[in-house]
């Protein structure tokens, strides 16, 4: 089995305009873009139809959590004007995180609010992870468990970079929430201490042993993979030694 692969436009955002990348990653063979906000806000039908020009699809978006607790039904409008299927939010500002359980059960329970906005339009809401998620409260306990607990419905985009970033193990993430896991990021990071590129490297340049992972990604539920790189020199050399390489390992 392949799988469709998508590339993350948070990855090049520094390299505008975004119109001119679409035709650039179709042609790397990317099947789709995950967009980012901004990147579709300002006329999301306009958006659209650069998509479908240069023959890409959108799988999901990310979006502000704050969105989808506040204005749920601008965003469902604006996955079925791009023709995407899951509503993304990826992050909570380090002022608005709180060092508590109670903190994340709730935002489990707005990712679960947020799941039943979105199903009578057949969308899904997945969570995104960073690394913040896997470090340990005063309890032992990690605010990933707690988000999952209380998510109902929630899928989950999960980011193996990040898992290694804070120390834990992508490959028991991958098992514990194989049946939740809609999406996979195969972001890679070099050695810890690397400077360049804040560094975060092409799919198979890093330390992750990506080989290992592949049969735990056939036991999840996901559906696509993503390519994301936060800060590249070159996003032109890393979406296409990204998706390159995951061709090679027979993704």
């Amino acid at each position: 089995m392949t799988y469709p692969i998508a590339y993350q436009l948070y990855s090049s955002r520094n390299f505008p305009p975004l119109a001119d990348q679409l035709p650039i990653l179709k042609a790397m063979g990317y099947d789709a873009i995950e967009p980012w906000l901004p990147a579709y806000e300002a006329d999301p039908k306009l958006f659209r139809r650069q998509l479908d020009d240069a023959g890409l699809a959108c799988c999901g978006f990310h979006m502000p959590l704050a969105g989808l607790v506040s204005d749920p039904n601008r965003f469902i409008d604006i996955a079925l004007t791009l023709g995407a299927t899951i509503l993304i939010p990826p992050y909570v500002t380090i002022e608005e995180r709180e060092n508590t359980p109670a903190y994340w059960q709730f935002l489990g329970q707005k990712l679960a609010k947020g799941a039943d906005a979105a199903k009578p339009h057949g969308l899904k809401v997945a969570w995104h992870n960073h690394d913040f998620e896997y470090y340990a409260l005063p309890d032992g306990t990690r605010p990933i468990e707690h988000i999952f607990a209380e998510s109902g419905d929630a899928w989950f985009e999960i980011d193996c970079g990040w898992i290694v970033r804070a120390g834990a193990d992508p490959a028991t993430e991958l098992k514990r929430y194989a049946s939740r896991i809609i999406a996979i990021q195969l972001k890679d990071t070099a050695p810890i201490g690397t400077k360049q590129d804040d560094g975060w490297t092409a799919t198979g340049d890093g330390i992750i042993s990506w080989g290992h992972l592949i049969p735990l990604f056939r036991a999840t539920t996901a559906d696509h993979l993503v390519a994301e790189h936060d800060n590249p020199s070159d996003w032109q050399a890393f979406a296409k030694r990204s998706i390159d390489y995951m061709k090679k390992i027979g993704l």
